[in-house]
């Protein structure tokens, strides 16, 4: 059983999600379920030297912004923010995107704004789901992993998820359970589905005598793709070892601004696209006409494919998505495009004065050659979309030696979690 700290009062939101308190002994508190303001006992999760990590067990005093979350029993696992109103969601969100510049003495010019369609639920395209074998019953639900902890906690569900996901998920657990399908023989099942509400399905096992073909029959017909993969049980992940069964090769298609794009269920494409396409509205004003454009970090090309315009480079390091990236090259006749198989950090040779860049790099932010390529090579702009504004900041002290910020805007690509996307718009001074 966990130790229980009590009465604990938090001070702030903090960059990766928690309330922020102090323990009576002088360590720092980072603790997930609370709001500032509140006092609460917590049970501990993670005890280092300097600090202490845990969860709320009872809120004494409550803040003002605290309502119930719309999943009570899973919320923490997924989206430790549905216990705040949405507008101090978007408050905090701003708040940090501050915080994380003014660490860095990076004064934003213009008032932070955060765009949101409004839509805090069912706005995710994607759902990877654990399972859950209760014992006593015999019987297979689906689970999420407990935050903290190794530990599984069986879900209906997920509010954040489209409505056919949940429909697909639960039709598929309703069968497995009909089939006699135990846990031990599952890791996850990962659906997609796009705008149109079609699903493509997969489900990742671990014992290979599972009844594929008969679960397929019975699931797989109203999917435009369902697999049944098996997954090496010496790996945590679930990754694909060998393909048991399948429906059909048929990738989910989609449009991102009117482009249509292909991609693989086990593929990377964006969580939210509308919100997605408003960033890209937003980047698009600031390509430079009759530029080059260089997109870096460029996942299947669905910004350089997009607004990069007809002379337009993607550099990409995953080979599947770049894969996927060049059948979209050739299914949309951009013969002005070139898709290169590389880390940003080694295809500098792209990066040149005379070039618009385009970068959207992964959390840890931009790779240090990349941002020595930029100051010696002074390309006339660059417009940098981040998952991590606290790394995004750190990169723009780095270039402020020669870059200004001309403009920027946040997103709310995640609704009800933590994450923030931030974009930013540097000139050369």
């Amino acid at each position: 059983m966990h130790k229980q700290i009590e009465a604990i009062t938090l001070e702030k939101i903090v960059g990766g999600g928690q309330a922020l308190g102090t323990a009576p002994d002088g360590r720092k508190v980072f603790v997930w379920g609370g709001l500032p303001g509140e006092t609460v006992n917590i049970s501990v999760t993670k005890k280092k030297s300097k600090m202490i990590e845990g969860v709320v067990s009872d809120v004494i005093t409550r803040s003002d912004q605290r309502i119930e979350p719309r999943d009570p029993d899973s919320h923490l696992s997924t989206s430790p923010w549905q216990i705040m109103t949405f507008e101090a969601e978007q408050h905090y969100k701003a708040a940090l995107i501050e915080e994380a510049f003014e660490l860095h003495n990076i004064v934003l010019p213009q008032p932070i704004s955060l765009y949101s369609d409004g839509k805090e639920f069912a706005y995710r395209n994607k759902i990877e789901f654990s399972f859950w074998f209760d014992t006593d019953t015999e019987k297979l639900s689906l689970a999420f992993f407990r935050r903290g902890t190794h530990g599984k906690i069986p879900v209906d569900g997920t509010s954040l998820a489209h409505p056919a996901i949940l429909d697909t998920a639960q039709h598929i657990v309703d069968t497995l359970n009909l089939l006699k399908v135990e846990g031990r023989m599952l890791k996850t099942l990962l659906i997609r589905c796009n705008k149109q509400g079609r699903v493509s399905w997969q489900l990742y096992v671990k014992d290979d005598m599972v009844p594929a073909e008969e679960l397929l029959r019975s699931v797989g017909i109203n999917a435009v793709s369902a697999e049944v993969i098996f997954s090496n049980p010496k790996s945590p992940a679930s990754v694909i070892t060998s393909r048991i069964a399948r429906t059909s090769r048929t990738p989910l298609q989609d449009t991102v601004l009117d482009v249509p794009f292909r991609y693989a269920t086990e593929g990377f494409f964006q969580i939210n696209l509308p919100v997605y396409e408003q960033a890209l509205r937003d980047m698009k004003q600031w390509i430079l006409p009759d530029t080059p454009v260089v997109d870096l970090y460029s996942g299947v090309g669905t910004i350089g494919l997009t607004i990069g315009g007809e002379d337009v480079t993607l550099v990409e390091i995953n080979e599947h998505a770049v894969r996927e990236m060049e059948m979209n090259i050739k299914r949309l006749q951009r013969t002005g495009a070139r898709a290169v198989l590389a880390p940003s950090e080694k295809a500098l040779d792209y990066i040149t004065k005379e070039s618009c860049i385009i970068v959207d790099p992964p959390r840890a932010g931009l790779h240090e050659d990349v941002i020595e390529k930029f100051l010696t090579e002074q390309p006339r702009r660059i417009i940098y979309l981040s998952c991590n504004p606290v790394t995004q900041a750190r990169d723009v002290e780095k270039l402020a030696e020669k870059y200004g910020i001309k403009a920027h805007g946040g997103y709310n690509f995640f609704p009800r979690t933590p994450h923030i996307e931030h974009l930013v718009i540097l000139d050369l001074k």
